[in-house]
């Protein structure tokens, strides 16, 4: 077994713990709305995005209790992201982690308060989280922000993808749309877990450039999953993208070109963090695991 797959349990544990903590119980008034939340949040799913932010705080010294907190709050941005991204608005999904999505299962309405709920707990927890300085919470709820919201960031990446679809776009436009509707809380979550360690700047520089790859990387293995894996294996409909005409890597240069592309980004991506003299072994096996996924 390797480190990453000892490394993913175990931050799960951790980040599952904190979200428990910090979402009001199933029960809570209005019951409807919390067990949706929960319904979403502990659908399952590896918790990529904080174990980046854990695995980057731990380079660079800091403790588990500082980073959990954190880890949870970019677990519910995303979250909130996949339930409002499910709607029948946006990409109008019945699949998420092998179960029903948000509003399939307990109506529009309630799925997008529940999205709602999940992205202003994210900033509350950052934001009371005593076990960090004043300043570092402050960077952290500026970070997340940005990396959610406009102009370049997760929701003004979701805009640009719905306005791309059935239209050819240059290689340059769908980079885009790649680093800002999935790279940019990816690439925060790095920095997050960075900042929290009290990396310097120019650490801090290496480590935005090594996050911001292994979103794009990201990205791209998942749209080659999308028409390549069937969608008991996705745990989400297959083939939407295409149905759909996304922009993306495959439909602009093929499936091998694309595999081919994504191995020299992984490259590119473990070679970012060779400025940085710290133990980023766990670092670099993510940008592996990520190739791993299309292959």
């Amino acid at each position: 077994m390797t480190a990453l797959e000892k490394f993913f349990p175990q931050v799960r544990l951790d980040v599952d713990r904190s979200l428990n903590e910090l979402i009001p119980a199933a029960g809570t008034v209005p019951s409807r709305l919390h067990e949706a939340i929960r319904w979403s949040v502990f659908a399952g799913g590896k918790r990529i995005r904080p174990a980046i932010l854990i695995a980057a705080g731990t380079a660079f010294g800091a403790a588990i209790n500082d980073l959990s907190q954190s880890a949870a709050a970019v677990e519910m941005i995303h979250t909130y992201s996949l339930i409002h991204d499910d709607l029948p608005a946006m990409d109008d999904d019945d699949l998420r982690r092998g179960k029903a999505t948000c509003h399939r299962q307990f109506g529009e309405a309630t799925a997008i308060l529940a999205g709602d709920v999940l992205q202003t707990l994210a900033f509350k927890a950052i934001a009371d989280d005593d076990s960090l300085a004043a300043g570092t919470r402050i960077k952290l709820i500026s970070l997340f922000a940005a990396a959610a919201g406009t102009p370049g960031g997760m929701v003004a990446g979701q805009q640009l993808d719905l306005d791309a679809e059935g239209l050819k776009l240059s290689i340059e436009d769908i980079e885009q749309i790649h680093r800002q509707k999935t790279g940019a809380l990816i690439s925060a979550s790095a920095v997050a877990g960075a900042l929290i360690g009290e990396a310097s700047d120019a650490e801090l520089e290496a480590i935005g450039i090594y996050s911001s790859k292994l979103g794009l990387l990201f990205q791209i293995t998942d749209d080659l999953l999308d028409i390549t894996q069937a969608t008991e294996t996705l745990g989400k409909t297959a083939g939407k993208d295409l149905a759909v005409e996304k922009a993306t890597y495959p439909g602009h240069f093929g499936i091998e070109k694309t595999r081919e592309m994504a191995a020299v980004i992984c490259s590119e991506t473990r070679e970012a963090l060779s400025p940085i003299k710290r133990d980023t072994a766990l670092l670099a096996s993510f940008a592996d695991y990520v190739l791993s996924r299309s292959r």
